[in-house]
């Protein structure tokens, strides 16, 4: 009896060295990610909004898009890894179709294979009516032919998405919505699980288009797609993607490599085998990534930070890249709230804020002051700076001579002005005091106004995410100037959740400004966002603006033919000139993105990539072999 419990004992200790030595090996082909965004846990869909941080997971769990973005061309093209075949043609109304032949080797995570019920189902996800009583925006997919019929009831099938076969997907852009200069954008499709999502249901089509057959309801949605321990949603069990999520407790999500994934683009499959995504701090981060917790910091944009990381840079150990963001950093007006409803205040407050110098506190030589509605990253900025010119093979000469003529000069210019904001208050009416005389300079503090028979008092209240150390300058560059016009600003920090729930209007909103930062999607069509018919519900309009002059030059911009650039960028100004003039939000600065990594991973080519997580597809962890002492 001793003997067996001796040999137990030892058998036991084998194993645990063995489990051990097989962690510290798993530990080898390990990466660390830290990211200063938290996650909300939207990482399947995109109905309850997202942040960069969840984008980033998305690209991690959800793959086989239909399309992808073509740079070189600014255009969109069929994902070759999943569309074997694509067949366009328009009918005598001017709708176009577009018919996917899909390759037969996609597969989901749990072995399923994917194939055109799943993309069909993806669409009718995201515009169903059960979504929508759960808090979700269906506001998508509105260009598909007969979605206005099939969202209002008026038809039980989407006549637009046609499933002819298993391989065989057809989707047609109503004619309505053409010309769409990123028209092919319109089609960007996941595919999604249907078994998973809304097991017992089937996606059919008797000859009219495609329908959800079955007990689909939102009380199974809610079960399947948002429970908070297991719902699709923040815990996608079963996915298309080139990883899947293991974990994820609010804070830290950690994935695997999907071994059914058969590639990207480039027939590439991950090689590293485990990743850790993660919550990181400004002021520690660059301190554990040399003590080896993090392996990657993605997106530094704080200067403290990128000048501390460039100087672990230069010792040898560790790498840097930096390329430019596709987003911008701003102060969003809410626009339904009475006291910043008008231009004029809008302008008087731009004209308050000491933009060079909060840039400089906070960004410092790696953030470029921006005055309109773009990002340094995009392709019309670098062509409407000349930073960048058109390819030759794009275009013609004429054409890449008059692109030249195309700039951002005459885009409005707020600078530090407190006698024109003073101006422009008082000729808007706000000449009155707290007590309803008038307003004295020097004796008085705050500006008010009679609105629709109430004294209106221009004491405003900026919310910025917690913990945010741009703060600081927001008080010093920005309230202390404000108080000197008559304006009383209280900066609130709100929990990075709440405040995107405040500024996707899912909450009533107490505040009048919002400090946020944002990065544009490659299908550049801000429409929606600033459609008056959206103003008060605010489902994408996240401003409130109600400008019908703003909402026609965004529709003039996106209503041109694909391909052609020159119209494209000329309207492309006029919105930003109609942007600036009416201004749903200060324009603050964007920046370049620096990601630091240890050296131990290779072949990590972010700035050719939209973000870490595609690139990491391609990376590799070396192995570092110990030497002998």
């Amino acid at each position: 009896m001793k003997m067996i419990r001796f040999v137990a004992i030892v058998l036991t200790l084998i194993m645990a060295f063995s489990m051990s030595s097989f962690a510290e090996e798993m530990n080898e082909n390990r990466l660390v990610v830290g990211h200063t965004t938290a996650m909300n846990g939207h990482f399947t869909a995109s109905m309850w909004g997202n942040n960069t941080a969840d984008l980033d997971v998305k690209a991690l769990v959800n793959g086989y898009h239909l399309i992808q973005w073509n740079s070189p061309d600014y255009n969109f093209q069929a994902d070759s890894t999943v569309v074997d075949e694509l067949t366009i043609y328009d009918d005598a109304q001017g709708n176009r179709t577009y018919l996917f032949a899909l390759c037969h080797d996609l597969q989901y995570s749990d072995g399923t294979v994917i194939n055109a019920k799943d993309y069909a189902f993806s669409i009718l996800l995201s515009v169903a009516e059960e979504i929508r009583q759960l808090g979700g925006n269906t506001e998508q997919y509105e260009a598909i032919l007969g979605m206005e019929d099939y969202k209002a009831g008026r038809s039980n099938a989407l006549a637009g998405v046609r499933v002819y076969a298993d391989d065989l997907l057809a989707i047609t852009i109503s004619a309505e919505y053409r010309p769409f200069f990123y028209e092919m954008g319109l089609l960007m499709c996941d595919p999604m699980p249907i078994h998973v999502i809304a097991p017992g249901c089937q996606i059919k089509d008797d000859g009219d288009g495609v329908y959800i057959d079955g007990f689909f309801t939102a009380d199974l949605l809610r079960i399947t797609m948002l429970d908070p321990a297991t719902g699709y949603l923040s815990h996608p069990s079963v996915v298309s993607g080139p990883y899947r999520l293991v974990s994820f407790d609010g804070v830290t999500a950690e994935f695997v490599v999907n071994p059914l994934y058969k590639g990207n683009e480039n027939s590439q499959k991950p090689t590293i085998e485990e990743l850790v995504f993660t919550l990181a701090d400004n002021e520690t981060m660059v301190d554990k990534l040399a003590a080896g917790e993090f392996d990657l910091l993605n997106k530094v944009t704080y200067k403290d930070c990128i000048d501390a990381g460039v100087a672990l840079s230069t010792n040898g150990s560790h790498s840097l890249q930096t390329y430019p963001r596709t987003g911008q950093s701003y102060v969003a007006f809410c626009c339904e709230r009475p006291a910043v409803q008008s231009k004029a205040v809008r302008q008087a407050i731009a004209h308050c804020m000491d933009k060079d110098r909060l840039i400089e506190g906070y960004a410092g030589r790696y953030g470029v002051r921006v005055d309109g509605y773009y990002g340094l990253g995009q392709w019309m900025y670098l062509l409407a700076t000349g930073m960048q010119e058109a390819d030759r093979a794009i275009v013609d000469a004429q054409t890449a001579t008059a692109l030249k003529d195309v700039n951002l000069n005459g885009v409005k210019v707020y600078g530090l002005d407190l006698n024109e904001a003073k101006r422009l208050l008082v000729e808007d009416g706000w000449t009155l005091n707290e007590s309803g005389n008038e307003f004295v300079d020097g004796v008085d503090t705050v500006r008010c106004k009679q609105i629709e028979g109430v004294l209106t008092p221009l004491k405003l209240t900026l919310i910025y995410p917690e913990g945010n150390t741009i703060a600081a300058g927001l008080q010093e560059y920005f309230a202390k100037n404000l108080a000197q016009v008559g304006i009383q600003l209280t900066l609130e920090p709100v929990e990075f959740t709440r405040l995107l729930d405040r500024k996707d209007r899912r909450e009533e909103r107490d505040c009048d400004m919002i400090y946020m930062a944002s990065n544009f999607t490659v299908v550049f069509d801000p429409t929606a966002s600033f459609d008056p018919a959206d103003a008060q519900t605010g489902y994408s309009n996240y401003t409130g603006i109600a400008d019908e002059g703003l909402y026609q030059s965004a529709k003039d911009m996106s209503a041109t033919v694909p391909g052609d650039i020159l119209g494209y960028m000329t309207k492309w100004v006029a919105f930003q000139e109609n942007y600036a003039e009416v201004l749903p939000a200060i324009p603050l600065y964007s920046n370049v993105y620096m990601d630091f990594y240890t050296n131990v991973l290779t072949d990590y080519q972010v700035k050719e990539n939209v973000t870490w997580s595609q690139a990491i597809v391609e990376a590799q962890l070396e192995t570092v072999v110990p030497q002998e002492q």
